[in-house]
């Protein structure tokens, strides 16, 4: 299933309305509310019903999550000793580093969207036809162990939706317009990366209140209008002092 971009916003904006209600209760309908950023591990949970878990990926940190549709297994090579796990139908396995001591704060923004875009593939799963979902289920519940590159080749034509839609449900459009109402009425300019003193709060505070990263927030907020891209050599911050 090929879908477009506006399809994966529109798929997007009914699943966080219809959580939104189930989450937020009245505050989501409340016309002059502010922006409700997603809970993403409540979503994935208790919206999508999904198992997450966290466990070595791989040696060396390339695969930061892993999603299955049927019960299948998983294995990794490391120093010549291969492990396997059991990866479950409606279950997410994260890399555990997102939760070493000293790596919770510092990637949380990481393991968010890692997750978001893991019940992406779900959700994505779910629009398939009934052929199609057999087809996929059959051949995971041959219960062959995947390597980590031969599990993500399988999804590879879905990675890019799979992207798409898990930015779209950790920033959906309608709470970001609420957003960028309260903290700026113009577009941000990105001169190749930097910023005048206000976009650069202005950024810095919309990370912060939707858990996201710089780079996440950026191409989020370039899709819907708020961020423009400028030369570097027309940058100037009047508040500079020379």
């Amino acid at each position: 299933m090929i879908l477009s971009q506006r399809q994966l916003e529109e798929i997007a904006a009914s699943t966080t309305k219809d959580f939104n209600r189930f989450f937020f209760g009245d505050e989501a309908d409340k016309p002059d509310r502010s922006a409700l950023p997603t809970p993403i591990d409540q979503f994935a949970k208790n919206y999508l019903g999904l198992r997450v878990s966290f466990a070595r990926l791989s040696p060396d940190g390339s695969i930061c999550g892993v999603t299955a549709y049927a019960d299948t297994e998983y294995k990794i090579t490391e120093l010549g000793i291969t492990r396997t796990l059991a990866l479950k139908r409606n279950q997410v396995i994260l890399d555990e580093s997102f939760i070493r001591s000293g790596n919770v704060q510092r990637l949380c923004a990481k393991r968010r969207f890692t997750l978001a875009h893991e019940c992406a593939h779900q959700i994505l799963f779910q629009l398939e036809s009934e052929d199609v979902k057999a087809s996929c289920e059959m051949r995971y519940s041959a219960r062959t162990a995947y390597t980590p590159r031969e599990l993500k080749t399988r999804e590879d034509w879905n990675e890019w939706q799979a992207n798409v839609l898990g930015a779209a449900i950790l920033l959906p459009q309608k709470e970001v317009d609420l957003a960028m109402r309260r903290f700026e009425e113009t577009p941000l300019i990105n001169y190749e990366g930097r910023y005048s003193y206000g976009d650069h709060l202005t950024l810095r505070l919309f990370c912060r209140l939707f858990g996201v990263s710089k780079t996440t927030a950026s191409i989020r907020l370039r899709q819907l209008g708020y961020m423009v891209d400028r030369p570097l050599c027309e940058y100037v911050d009047p508040l500079e002092v020379w």
